[in-house]
Formats: structure tokens, sequence, C-alpha cells
């Protein structure tokens, strides 16, 4: 149960929307005046009618008090989570009683929470019948695995081949080719049931032509193919954990194997991402006791979001699983209570540290992009037509990512510092660093700036 009457605050509850038009579309349902019935419960229950298109009004219940993460139901046909009506009636929510009284729930209410309850129980029972039958016959488990190995280890021959002959051709070759080669030769590899290779053979199909330097790049990214077939061609030989590493990079699916770790978890960010079959979101978590730095992730079929939805801010009492060779991906466990504020906040490092923590990180796994860091006292400074996070303490900075200095959330952090250090924490990489939230000096609330 929540500690009812602490209410999340708007920044919170923006944060948990799918995407910016879910976000622009909630915040104009944050008013009175297209619900009525509104009111809340002990129990942590919101509900509220809201005026749709439809002969009638949407009936909307959220669950803040669910320690699986934000409960959501809505007689609206929209296949996001949560919904616009749900972020509305959550801000509404968030202004006090005087715009969502507490009471008792009306009768609607609870056979929606129960509804959905329902379905959240059946997808359960049906998933872990799934596993049950997967490993009824070990056997027959372990020849699927060599068929699965057999297929991704002739198409990692084939990609070999294919990036001698282009590197053979020359790299000029590759922008008169077109897209049309790359995604066939992705096909291939989705074939040969790689999906890690078949997204990395995309990625290079989208690097020639694409701007000053695109040589360079996409001779990086093919460097990378190379040593990731080369792993898994050579994966007997490699050390446990890199081989591990390998295969969850190649897209061979494993289960989280780590002891579960009980801690007071901190969520530090969330965002998705979606390509033409998968919405994928990403949720960071900090470990107030362990100090450890988490991701959890979730996903949802095209153009529909994941169920899971963690405010920003607060924290989570749950135990949580390590995947093996995943860098920092845990499994969530048992939840022993619903999110809950909390006053904690990450540690911080300089700037220096966080690079270096990066080039450590490599090691173990040559392909990652970034790592999760939070930087101590950063202040946002313009660096000709960019920008970079200068370390208020050291003579060092860290520029911001191409995809960070498009975003609103740049002028949010640099609103919030007006010159002054703050705490970020974002993700670290060879491209830069991508701030994800926020603190304020002093004592205030995380402040998402995805």
């Amino acid at each position: 149960m929540t500690e009812h009457g602490v209410r999340w605050s708007a920044e919170q509850v923006l944060a948990l929307a799918p995407d910016a038009a879910s976000r622009e579309a909630g915040s104009r349902l944050g008013a009175a005046g297209p619900w009525s019935e509104t009111g809340s419960s002990a129990d942590g229950t919101v509900w509220g009618l809201c005026k749709g298109g439809g002969s009638g009004p949407y009936r909307t219940v959220v669950d803040t008090a669910d320690a699986s993460g934000l409960a959501c139901a809505c007689t609206c046909p929209s296949r996001k989570v949560p919904c616009k009506h749900a972020l509305g009636l959550l801000l509404l929510w968030a202004e006090g009683d005087g715009a969502v009284p507490r009471g008792e729930p009306p009768a609607w209410a609870v056979q929606e929470r129960k509804g959905r309850e329902e379905r959240a129980a059946e997808r359960r029972t049906t998933g872990s019948g799934g596993s049950s039958s997967g490993t009824a016959d070990p056997e027959a488990a372990r020849r699927r695995a060599e068929r699965r190995a057999e297929r991704i280890t002739a198409g990692a021959t084939e990609l070999e081949q294919r990036l001698a002959d282009l590197l053979r051709g020359g790299l000029a070759a590759a922008e008169q080719a077109g897209y049309e080669l790359w995604e066939e030769t992705a096909a291939r590899m989705v074939d040969a049931q790689a999906p890690g290779l078949a997204a990395r053979v995309r990625e290079l199909g989208a690097i020639p032509g694409s701007g000053p330097g695109w040589p360079v790049r996409l001779l990086e990214e093919c460097a990378l193919l190379h040593l990731l077939d080369q792993g898994w061609l050579g994966r007997e030989r490699l050390p446990q954990e890199l081989a591990a590493t390998v295969r969850s990079r190649v897209g061979l699916p494993g289960a989280a194997q780590g002891p579960p770790v009980r801690d007071r978890w901190l969520v530090l960010a969330q965002y998705d991402t979606a390509d033409a079959k998968l919405t994928t979101r990403r949720i960071w978590l900090y470990g107030t006791a362990s100090r450890r730095t988490a991701l959890l992730l979730s996903y949802g079929a095209a153009g529909r979001a994941p169920e899971l939805a963690l405010p920003v801010g607060l924290a989570l009492d749950a135990e949580v699983s390590a995947y093996p060779g995943a860098a920092g991906r845990v499994a969530l466990g048992e939840r022993f209570a619903p999110p809950a504020p909390t006053g904690t906040r990450p540690e911080g490092v300089p700037t220096a540290e966080a690079a270096a923590r990066y080039g450590e990180a490599l090691r173990a796994d040559p392909w990652l992009e970034s790592v999760p860091v939070t930087l101590e006292r950063v202040v946002p400074v313009p660096d000709g037509d960019s920008w970079q996070l200068a370390d208020a303490d050291e003579d060092t900075a860290l520029p911001l990512t191409p995809v960070a200095r498009s975003r609103p959330g740049l002028w949010r952090l640099v609103a919030l510092s007006g010159g002054a250090p703050v705490k970020v924490f974002g993700e670290c990489g060879h491209r830069g660093f991508t701030p994800l939230t926020a603190w304020p000096r002093g004592e205030g609330e995380a402040v998402p700036l995805y």
C-alpha cells in the first residue's frame, strides 16, 4: 500500500507517458473540465469519467498502489499504457483532494479494476504454463538449442563473406548499393535466428550517405560486426562471461540466473524506443543500499507501449535478479511494496570518472553503446554549435550526444541549472552523454529530461 496522502508530482506523472503525443494529450486532460465523478480511495485507487467522442464517457481507473508498477484500466480504444485519459486523471489527482476528493469507489470502478486484475492473472498463468511446457523435455530443448546454434553459425559465416565482399569492393560502393542490399542481408540473419546480427546489419544500411564522415562510421560498425561474428564462431574459446555477452549480443534469449537482490530501488529514468516490430521500454534503477545501477527492459508490440511503468523519482522495495552477459540488465522479482517517495539521490562521480567507467566496461563488452552514470556537479554550457556538461570541480567536460541536443529536455536542464551545478543521471558512451534525469541544488524532486 502507498503512503496514502502522498501524491506524485506532475513531472512524475508525465514521465510515465509512452510518447510525446500522449504527454501532450494527457496534459490537456489534466483539468477538471472533461471529468466527472472523480475520486480516490485509501487503498490507492483513482477513478473518473472522462468526456470522449463516443456516446458515453470513458471510465478510467488507476491503481497507484500496485506493487508491480502503474496499473491502469480505461474503456477508451487506445492501446497505449498509460493512455491519455489515465495521464490526465493522474495529473488532476496530483493537484490534491480539491480536484479528486477522497471517497469509496463506485461499482463501475471496482469492476474495471477487478477486470484488469483478472486479465493480468490470466497472462501470468499463461506465461508460467508456457514456461513449464518448455522445460518438460530437457532433451528436446537441448536439440532445439543445438539446431538454432547451427543456424546462427551458418548466418555468421555468410555475414563474414558479405563484409569481406564489401571491403574488397571499397566502401564507396556501399552508397551506390542502396539500403535494399542491407535489408536483404538482415532478412537472412532473421532466417538464421540471430536477431542481434540482423539489427546491426540494418544499422549498417543506414550509414552510407548519412552525412560527413560516413565512411569512417561504416568502417567502425563493420569492425564491430566482424568482431561479434568471430566471437560467436570462436565462442568455445572465450571466457565464460564474455561468451555469455556474445550470446546475448547475437540475440540468444537467456534467463535471469543471478541470486535475488532485495533493495529499495530508486527509479532513475524511463524511456521508450521503437522499431517496426517492437516497442522497448528501458527503466533504470538505483539500489539505495547496494549502490548498484540496474536496467529493466519491458516490451510491447509495434505501436503499443509496454505495460510496466514506474514513476521516476520514487523508490520500489523489490528483488531483482541479473541476466548473464547483459550489462546491468535484471529481471524484476517479488515486490514488497508499491513505489513510494524517497529523499535519496544516487551517488555521483566527476566527468573524468564517468568516461573511465565506460572505457572499463568496454573490456567486458566491446559492443556496449553506453553505461549508466550519475554526474555529481555539472553545468550545461554551450560549446560552439553544440553543448557539453562541464565539471564544476575539475577542468573536464562531456559533450552531449546529438540526440540529447535535439530534445526539449536540454532546455529543461539549462533552466534547472541556471548556470549553477546540478546532479544529472544519464548514459555515457562514445558519442557523448545523454542526460535523462536531473536534481536541483539542495532539496527537490527528480526532473525527467527525456
